[in-house]
């Protein structure tokens, strides 16, 4: 294994023979996705909904495949991303465990405001987890905002959501904006590599 590899201590955790692939670029760091992977296998979701598709979409898969049940689906705006996900997920056996959409980004109005936010073919009726890592912030400011809003009414009691990038200012202001207009939710930052925001909802939106 590459000595520069960062990924060793989740790749011992979930079992895995050989090195997840990874993109120095665009992949979460490890910090993020071993938090979401201890919460995926203590909590053992049915259905998990990603903004975004690639590593996290692997670790997920996997932590499904481990708890022996549960659904990822993963939306995904770049249709070559798409398929590099689903490439990845069947070279590591994962391919039952998780469904890459292409969601192309059309305009959504959210609460008076218009966003380029994902089109998906489906949507699950309930979801468990939330993990937000998309679309791309450099689109348009606050470019992750619409997935609460427009995905609430499908979050269970009790969901948790995850949104990646959190040190940033865009993501920041999406937190606070989150909280004051979805009651119910609470928050907590973590100060990790990249930071990340962890959200629980709590109302009778379904059981857990």
């Amino acid at each position: 294994m590459c000595s520069d590899y960062p990924y060793a201590k989740l790749q011992a955790r979930l079992e895995l023979a050989h090195p997840l692939p990874w993109t120095e670029k665009w992949s979460a760091e490890e910090d993020f996705l071993l938090l979401v992977a201890e919460h995926c296998l203590a909590h053992k979701p049915s259905s998990i909904l990603e903004c975004s598709s690639g590593l996290s979409t692997l670790v997920l898969a996997r932590c499904c495949q481990l708890n022996g049940r549960g659904q990822v689906i993963s939306l995904e705006n770049g249709e070559e991303f798409a398929q590099a996900t689903r490439d990845n997920l069947a070279s590591l056996g994962l391919e039952e465990h998780a469904r890459v959409l292409h969601a192309p980004l059309g305009r959504q109005e959210v609460n008076g405001q218009a966003f380029e936010w994902y089109s998906p073919p489906m949507l699950p009726e309930r979801i468990d987890i939330l993990v937000v890592d998309g679309p791309p912030g450099f689109l348009q400011k606050h470019s992750r905002y619409p997935a609460l809003p427009l995905l609430r009414e499908r979050l269970v009691d009790g969901c948790h959501i995850y949104l990646d990038d959190a040190a940033r200012e865009d993501e920041r202001e999406i937190a606070d904006l989150w909280c004051q207009e979805i009651p119910g939710l609470t928050h907590t930052y973590l100060d990790y590599q990249r930071g990340c925001s962890v959200f629980v909802l709590k109302e009778n939106t379904g059981t857990a």
